[in-house]
């Protein structure tokens, strides 16, 4: 019985995923830059929306956030509580309603408070859950540049409107996890020119664009606000390693890959990476950066390249479903890989998203 209704969620998930896919195709996303963030002084971050969607949210009894995974249950996510406290924070500098600064500083309260401090001293965000990406098991807790990123950027701006001390003592340990390789606990991916912090450790290089940029705006953040040069220098690597890989994450030009060529971006995603890229490029004044972004605005797009985008997107998508037989896997079956107690290796190839 528990296998067949397993089967049927996984098949109900499969046609909402595709018809959202299908049917909800845009070129565009409520999602902006906001040019007054980055300097010392600026409560601000560097994305902004008024119109987000929260569909996977489910919000608990103390007013933080928890997100709705496929693989994973209603799970406690560092990333999504920091972000949405940092789109309360925006809708406050703007709207300055007493109801979204609460918000905000609710969220820098739950961040605080699950600051984990390890024997080497470094401070991480945990996700305590498991987790299955493609081939890459991630087993509670673990940690993600992507996390690590986010809360940075949201205790930056708490330590700003508060000064309370904690907040600046968690900041001043938070950046080691970026020096230390992923096979010694960290986040950090060498290259032969520079590096990339993961999302997901252990995943293929490149990994996942958008939070690897994410991660970097953490750092900037960090290195803005205390002036530690160790945080200046994992920036700059970070720049290095991006410059290095965008060719990697780059479709003809025009769109952004997924992960490790997984499949072209959805328009979300592909928005997400492009405004993140230009954001970069701004605060260092690359012009590599500065060319990618450009190159990826959907209004440059002609009607039989867009036609192009979108095909190409499902069908590199639907393939990548069909490559890693996404169907076998549900809640049960990750949680025994995570334990510990399967009895064959994992046989995918390719990522496929955990949300």
């Amino acid at each position: 019985m528990n296998g067949t209704t397993d089967s049927l969620e996984s098949l109900r998930y499969a046609l909402r995923a595709l018809r959202s896919e299908i049917l909800r195709f845009r070129f565009d996303y409520p999602l902006e830059i906001d040019p007054d963030a980055g300097p010392k002084e600026s409560l601000h971050y560097y994305l902004y929306s008024e119109r987000l969607s929260w569909d996977i949210m489910s919000m608990d009894p103390a007013g933080v956030p928890r997100a709705r995974i496929r693989l994973a249950g209603v799970v406690y996510k560092p990333a999504y509580i920091a972000w949405w406290g940092l789109v309360q924070l925006g809708h406050f500098l703007r709207h300055h309603d007493e109801g979204s600064r609460e918000s905000f500083l609710k969220q820098v309260d739950w961040l605080e408070s699950h600051a984990v401090v390890r024997a080497d001293c470094s401070v991480v965000w945990t996700n305590n859950f498991g987790i299955l990406h493609g081939k890459t098991l991630l087993k509670s807790p673990w940690i993600s540049g992507y996390d690590q990123g986010l809360v940075i950027s949201a205790l930056v701006r708490g330590y700003r409107l508060t000064r309370r001390p904690r907040l600046l003592e968690l900041l001043q340990g938070a950046a080691q996890v970026f020096a230390l390789d992923v096979c010694e606990g960290g986040v950090r991916e060498p290259l032969s020119s520079g590096v990339l912090y993961s999302e997901l450790p252990g995943q293929a290089i490149p990994g996942i664009q958008d939070g690897f940029m994410t991660s970097l705006l953490g750092l900037y953040d960090l290195y803005v606000e205390t002036g530690d040069p160790a945080a200046g220098k994992l920036f700059t690597d970070g720049i290095k390693g991006l410059r290095a890989m965008l060719p990697a994450w780059d479709y003809r030009k025009r769109w952004s890959w997924y992960g490790s060529r997984a499949y072209l971006c959805p328009p979300s995603y592909h928005w997400l990476n492009r405004v993140l890229l230009e954001v970069l490029g701004r605060l260092t004044s690359d012009p590599v950066l500065a060319e990618y972004a450009d190159a990826w605005k959907p209004e440059r797009l002609s009607a039989l390249q867009r036609v192009e985008i979108f095909v190409a997107f499902l069908v590199t998508k639907n393939a990548c479903r069909v490559r890693n037989r996404t169907w076998r896997f549900n809640r049960a079956k990750v949680q025994a890989l995570a334990a510990g107690e399967a009895a064959r290796p994992i046989q995918s190839e390719v990522g496929i998203p955990y949300n």
